[in-house]
């Protein structure tokens, strides 16, 4: 199979500022210029983290087309434009190949719980929409389904352009297996910020990262430094953010990372949507003596 232009490095999965409800988009701005400046390699908008299941329809299009242009070129765009249903997929795809998106990041249908023939056929109507590069997100933990190794074969057999996975199921094996299967015919980010450095220890090629949103510069850093296979300068910088990789995910995210970034004024606003709500207390004071820590 031949390879196309690929995806690596540190994709900072960019939270959604919010204001008494509506998006902040000055505020969006700011972070999108802070990931540059930090050295990102790419961003992807309205993921999880940019709390994609409680954005309506408009805006998370508007939310793409925001980045995009915001971005002006600078590095690499790959919107979230997954759903569990197949035509709303197809169709947030198709717009943000038209909006100039230089990738899709594809979560595995959710909640519908599939056949590996029903996710197949699921992403396989998605990448006729389109020819730009497409990364499938497996994340079981989330959508109850895996994309499957026989899966991505067949999708790559069939699309050039379905050639990134964005792999967060824990497993180093599952890594492998995908690498083994597929060779350099796909490239695999860890979409873990903690298993980073094992996954590309089995040849991962980085990371959508979620700590890069408060951490762009050592992010990429350790990104780089294992692409390079300076592993003991990457071991050592990973386990100085273990303990933050850890606790940037003590409630569910990002509700530890808007609380990050408005105490350190990178938000005003720390607000999540219903049903996530507000970090607790007790928590918050763990990710700031975290944070504390660090900085010494």
């Amino acid at each position: 199979m031949k390879r196309r232009s690929t995806f690596t490095g540190t994709y900072t999965a960019i939270v959604t500022p919010f204001k008494q409800g509506a998006i902040a988009y000055d505020e969006l701005r700011k972070l999108i210029e802070f990931q540059i400046k930090g050295g990102i390699d790419g961003l992807v908008p309205v993921g999880t983290t940019g709390e994609s299941p409680t954005v309506d329809h408009e805006e998370h299009l508007e939310i793409i087309r925001f980045t995009i242009e915001a971005t002006r070129g600078r590095v690499p765009v790959i919107a979230g434009t997954g759903s569990n249903s197949t035509k709303e997929a197809c169709a947030m795809t198709r717009a943000a190949h038209e909006a100039g998106a230089d990738g899709m990041l594809l979560v595995g249908p959710y909640y519908n719980r599939p056949t590996q023939e029903g996710i197949y056929q699921h992403f396989a109507q998605i990448a006729e929409t389109t020819d730009k590069p497409l990364m499938l997100y497996s994340i079981p933990g989330r959508c109850g389904v895996e994309i499957s190794v026989g899966v991505i074969e067949r999708l790559r057999g069939r699309f050039a352009h379905v050639a990134h996975v964005k792999e967060a199921g824990g497993s180093v094996d599952r890594v492998d297996q995908i690498i083994q299967a597929m060779g350099d015919a796909v490239t695999v980010l860890s979409g873990d910020d903690s298993l980073t450095l094992p996954f590309m220890a089995v040849g991962a090629q980085g990371v959508v990262s979620v700590v890069s949103n408060y951490f762009p510069k050592e992010v990429t850093q350790m990104a780089r430094l294992a692409l390079a296979g300076d592993f003991r300068r990457a071991r050592t910088l990973h386990r100085k953010l273990y303990p933050l990789f850890k606790a940037f995910f003590i409630e569910s995210n990002p509700a530890p990372m808007k609380a990050a970034l408005a105490r350190a004024g990178l938000l005003t606003s720390d607000e999540v949507r219903l049903p996530l709500c507000g970090l607790s207390a007790a928590n918050r004071a763990t990710l700031f003596a975290a944070l504390a820590a660090f900085k010494k």
